[in-house]
């Protein structure tokens, strides 16, 4: 086997379950991250994150001496790096967290290694990788100018799951993989090939980057012009969930469900990268992302001015993750909303979450309590429907005859 073993930097919704998947199919897998937490956690057995199935994969892996994690990297024949790629003020991406993991699988790189850049990324990132990697190994030769003949492979692959199918997604997904150059992409494919049922397609490192900033862009585009129905919609006294229905009866037409903005660390994030590199041409991606910016904005507004109707308002939020049946909650417009409803002192706030255990520290407040979807439809007198999961697809009009309800996810209709 190429690859004895792999190393994972970055262990959370991406790097943990690919380092699992890896670590199950007869692969050592060496899993490095910051938190102390994480890496207690993994080598337990458990796991840090929501994720469908991910529990017992872990823990096997760990069981058979396969998945082993680790504060800092160590010497292996591949390097997958999963770390975040925010944005700083200004929407400037923040390739802090790429760079920081450049540094630290420097020193224990060799030459014939494997290094593949699998967070979502600006154009351009990977050739940066190449380069923070040559100023602290002057020693080995990275691919630059698509150089046949590296001493380590440089490659960009990005992840294109869906969080709650991950485990699924990463194995059937068709992968795209951008070398740095032939030999780059290639030793890649080979790695891939592992684990992946879907098709590993070559391209080089910037057009894999486009792709991903182009899916999610996208998706934000076709969102945002929910988005901006529901408003129109709002204002025309038309109910925007029957409209969609009826539209979507011509054969060429798919319109998506609006929704209390966007969220997660992908499609709220992304677009703003294709924006930074190309302010002036990308126009339309930068509307899709204000208005999708905007609509947490609107929607506080709706729930707040009900709020207004009662002497002592009592306000359910009806989940914060940032889509239904996880946890996660980065980038969530609902967790956005939530949390100005509580620094405004509205009135008392009920949060129903089924997927987390406690409140963030920023919502341990005396008049903010995590609570049961019964008991937030029983004692509320504005209810607002921030994330559709699947306890929440039940809720009939006559559970909230007695409040006003604020439905962004259609649930009620």
């Amino acid at each position: 086997m190429e690859f004895n073993r792999v190393a994972v930097i970055g262990l959370g919704y991406i790097g943990l379950p690919t380092a699992a998947i890896l670590a199950s199919r007869g692969i050592d897998v060496i899993g490095s991250d910051i938190s102390e937490h994480a890496v207690k956690t993994i080598n337990q057995g458990k796991i840090h994150i929501v994720e469908p199935d991910l529990d017992m994969v872990v823990k096997a892996a760990v069981t058979t001496g396969k998945l082993k994690a680790t504060l800092s990297p160590e010497p292996a024949d591949a390097f997958l790096i999963a770390v975040p790629t925010p944005f700083k003020e200004g929407y400037e991406p923040d390739l802090s967290y790429i760079e920081s993991a450049a540094d630290a699988i420097a020193p224990v790189l060799e030459k014939g290694n494997l290094v593949i850049l699998e967070s979502t990324s600006p154009v351009g990132t990977t050739e940066l990788l190449c380069q923070w990697l040559s100023r602290a190994r002057p020693d080995l030769n990275f691919p630059n100018n698509h150089s046949a003949n590296p001493d380590v492979f440089v490659a960009h692959c990005p992840e294109r799951v869906l969080p709650g199918k991950v485990l699924h997604e990463l194995v059937s997904n068709d992968r795209i993989i951008g070398g740095m150059s032939d030999s780059c992409a290639q030793k890649a494919v080979n790695l891939y090939s592992l684990f992946v049922r879907g098709e590993c397609i070559v391209t080089n490192s910037r057009t894999a980057e486009m792709a991903k900033l182009t899916e999610n862009s996208f998706r934000d585009v076709n969102i945002a012009f929910a988005n901006e129905l529901s408003l129109i919609c709002d204002a025309q006294e038309i109910n925007v969930w029957e409209l969609i229905k009826l539209a979507n009866r011509h054969p060429r037409v798919d319109i998506l469900n609006p929704g209390p903005g966007v969220g997660g660390h992908c499609i709220a994030v992304d677009p703003w990268f294709i924006v930074h590199s190309n302010p002036e041409q990308a126009r339309l991606i930068r509307s899709a992302r204000e208005i999708n910016d905007h609509k947490p904005v609107y929607v506080l507004e709706q729930i707040e001015k009900s709020a207004d109707e009662f002497k002592r308002p009592v306000i359910a939020c009806l989940g914060i993750s940032f889509k239904a049946d996880i946890d996660d909650l980065r980038e969530s417009p609902a967790f956005d909303i939530a949390k100005k409803l509580v620094e405004d002192d509205v009135g008392a706030v009920n949060i129903v979450e089924p997927n987390i255990k406690e409140l963030p520290e920023c919502l341990n407040k005396s008049n903010v309590n995590l609570v049961s979807l019964e008991e937030a439809l029983k004692t509320s007198n504005v209810i607002a429907i921030l994330v559709d999961h699947k306890q929440f697809r039940q809720i009939t009009p006559a559970d909230t005859k007695h409040a006003l309800v604020i439905d962004t996810r259609g649930i009620i209709g």
